[in-house]
């Protein structure tokens, strides 16, 4: 099944509405129409089965129809950022040889496309946060699981009927770029459940707010970046009628889930995944009725999805002991747009090494602790940032933090903190001193005005690690 049926048999008539931002909308005809007429420019540009198609567009319901239109041709959607500097589009068109080039100008045909592998949808890139990005290729079939697998679970059984899904169900607002993962999941993750869409060309509260009031929209999705924006923004008092708020793109803490809970009333569901993987464990509604003392935990694995957890010496982590997540999921991508695969990371059952460190607890709950590179051995004394970051956001003068290893000639490495705010390093000392070990301390405190992220908002370790060793 292609993804471009999503679009093509929507239950939608062509006189509802299907897509919306904040200033237009398109009916489900004008959407099918325009995907089917641009499709036909690019057959005659020279796109062909498997060919890449890049699209960076300004207008959001833009990237959505030329999304289609690129499955409609039998291409492969490269989707760019529109925001990216022209260096960031020149590396990405040389390393994925796209057939043309569709952007706010127009098309442009290029020479040298490379066709990719049958079936495949579209091309992303990793965070890159610990190391060079790589583009990661999903395929139509791979896709479609993935949307199911978490459909099924948010509703705990079979999915009804498409029609009634559309009818009964508010739009999905999608608050981040079409050219991230997030971004295409979940317009993809609407219209599978049936509902229209609603999407943002770039985040801004006040609109999220308005938008919300305007669809009536009870479940949406944000970025840790987001909540803590409409935390921030004294214009927004209310965020009625929004009930769940679903976390993606980064890690979201238990002081970010909480103060975001607190203050607007709304119950937040965190959840986990990777691009090569999708998500895997999440929360659902009746687990976030059941456990509301488990704020923080990633959930538990969804529908067809095994886990376990692995010790620095290869054996089973059980009891509630931190280890290496290892996940299979149903399906999964199938490799990078050069051409390697992601076997590598995978052991002799099929298990996928994530690199997260985690555990689970007696419920099935999984709480993730950190990354496997980023834990800091201080002297045989293992320290995970993450902890040390939520004790220093528990000062109201800290914004924000990111800890980080440095090597040291006496104890190997030792922890290094990196915080946005206005608290001194006494206070910073005093108060991780007051709530950890000795050892998990940071030896210094560097005040910076705000941390380097990667576009879905992961703080970029290997930047700060960088800075650390400049400055030791």
């Amino acid at each position: 099944m292609s993804l471009a049926e999503l679009l093509v048999e929507h239950p939608f008539s062509d006189d509802e509405d299907l897509l919306h931002s904040i200033d237009r909308s398109l009916t489900a005809g004008q959407t099918r129409r325009e995907a089917a007429t641009l499709a036909s420019q690019l057959r005659a540009a020279g796109v062909g089965a498997g060919h890449p198609v890049a699209v960076q567009l300004s207008d959001a319901l833009d990237s959505v129809v030329a999304m289609f239109a690129v499955w409609l041709a039998g291409g492969v959607l490269l989707p760019l950022n529109p925001r990216a500097t022209a260096v960031e589009v020149a590396d990405v068109l040389d390393a994925i040889s796209p057939a043309v080039v569709l952007n706010d100008g127009g098309l442009e045909r290029r020479d040298g496309a490379r066709a990719l592998t049958e079936d495949a949808a579209f091309v992303l890139w990793t965070s890159g946060t610990t190391g060079r990005p790589k583009a990661v290729l999903h395929t139509h079939t791979a896709y479609m699981e993935l949307l199911d697998r978490v459909l099924i679970s948010l509703r705990q059984g079979a999915a009804t009927g498409a029609t009634e899904r559309g009818k009964r169900h508010t739009p999905n607002i999608v608050p981040v770029s079409l050219a991230l993962n997030a971004g295409i999941y979940n317009v993809l993750f609407g219209l599978r459940s049936g509902a229209a869409v609603v999407v943002m060309d770039r985040f801004d509260p006040v609109t999220f707010a308005m938008l919300i009031r305007r669809f009536q929209i009870r479940s949406t999705v944000l970025p840790p970046a987001a909540m803590t924006m409409l935390c921030d923004d004294e214009r927004i008092d209310d965020l009625a009628p929004l009930r769940y708020v679903r976390s993606i793109t980064a890690p979201l803490s238990p002081v970010q889930a909480r103060r975001f809970a607190d203050t607007f009333g709304i119950t937040v569901l965190n959840g986990y995944g990777q691009a090569e993987i999708g998500e895997v464990i999440g929360w659902t509604a009746a687990d976030a009725r059941a456990h509301p003392e488990k704020i923080g935990a990633v959930g538990r694995p969804h529908a067809g999805v095994e886990l376990r957890l692995v010790g620095d010496d290869g054996r089973a982590v059980t009891d509630g002991g931190v280890g290496e997540l290892y996940v299979r999921p149903p399906s999964m991508a199938t490799g990078y747009a050069d051409g390697s695969s992601i076997g590598e990371r995978l052991d002799a059952d099929g298990f996928v090494r994530t690199g997260d460190l985690a555990r689970i607890d007696p419920d099935g709950f999984v709480w993730i602790e950190g990354r496997v590179g980023d834990v800091i051995n201080r002297g045989g004394n293992k320290v995970f940032p993450d902890h040390v970051e939520e004790v220093l956001r528990l000062s109201p003068r800290v914004a924000d933090a990111a800890v980080v290893g440095v090597p040291d000639d006496r104890l190997g490495e030792v922890p290094v903190a990196f915080v946005v705010g206005d608290a001194t390093s006494d206070e910073l000392d005093a108060l991780c001193r007051e709530h950890l070990v000795a050892y998990k301390v940071p030896v210094a405190f560097h005040h910076v005005d705000v941390l380097p992220r990667s576009e879905v908002g992961k703080v970029l370790r290997r930047e700060l690690l960088a800075r650390a060793e400049v400055r030791s």
